[in-house]
């Protein structure tokens, strides 16, 4: 995926979920935060950010929306809209292993009282996948979520009972970053939600986690990488 025109700027604080800070060329300006999680461990005064610039768009609230963040020597994308999109699209175009031969995709689409965010069909299956992109991140671990999610435990069940009824099931780590080596569940912060997906990895429902390649122009897939569903989470 591949933003607008981008600006590099400062972080200097988030007054609500919705809006921060920063710093554009000396000037204090205020942007969108296209992220409702914590990202306590990224938005932190001072740090370097990359924001896209909407003062073309007259139907805009705010001139810039936030999109990644430096932490050391990786950018972390934290478009919390980006997942899904940079997954359909690497499905649809044959980028991930195993899913070359699909026929038919679709977002957005409903089993019992969830919303999947894909639906596809192979010559063999057809099946739904659950996106989560991940944004925390701990030497070189990366995990989910860094707040509790209800709503998360309450697909991951409701997706073991898809493939009881014959369906495919995929959780879908997207790590927004490139550079983590293993993936883990976030056990401390959400142990319902935890339990629900080694609950569902143990009932043949396949757990992804790919990483990604972020540049100041935008975000793509990566490659996968190990996941650990048993280890802690050390912050």
């Amino acid at each position: 995926m591949k933003y607008g025109k981008i600006v590099e700027g400062i972080f200097l604080k988030r007054p609500n979920r919705f809006i921060a800070q920063v710093l554009i060329d000396g000037k204090e300006e205020i942007a969108h935060v296209k992220n409702t999680g914590r990202c306590k461990e990224l938005l932190i005064e001072g740090a370097k950010v990359l924001l896209e610039d909407n003062t073309d768009n007259p139907n805009r609230k705010t001139k810039y929306s936030l999109l990644s963040v430096w932490k050391g020597d990786m950018l972390v994308n934290i478009d919390s809209q980006v997942p899904n999109y940079v997954v359909y699209y690497a499905l649809k175009n044959g980028e991930i292993e195993g899913f070359e031969q699909i026929k038919h995709i679709k977002r957005e689409v409903s089993f019992g009282n969830s919303r999947y965010d894909i639906y596809f069909e192979t010559c063999r299956e057809k099946g739904f996948i659950e996106v989560k992109g991940v944004t925390l991140e701990n030497n070189r671990i990366a995990a989910f979520p860094d707040a509790p999610t209800e709503r998360g435990t309450k697909h991951v069940l409701e997706m073991i009972e898809a493939t009881k009824e014959g369906y495919t099931g995929i959780i879908f780590f997207l790590i927004q970053m490139e550079g983590p080596k293993e993936f883990r569940l976030n056990w401390e912060m959400d142990p319902n939600f935890s339990k629900a997906v080694k609950l569902a990895s143990e009932n043949n429902i396949k757990v992804l986690a790919y990483d990604s390649i972020v540049s100041y122009e935008g975000i793509k897939i990566g490659k996968p990488i190990n996941i650990d569903l048993n280890s802690k989470f050390i912050k």
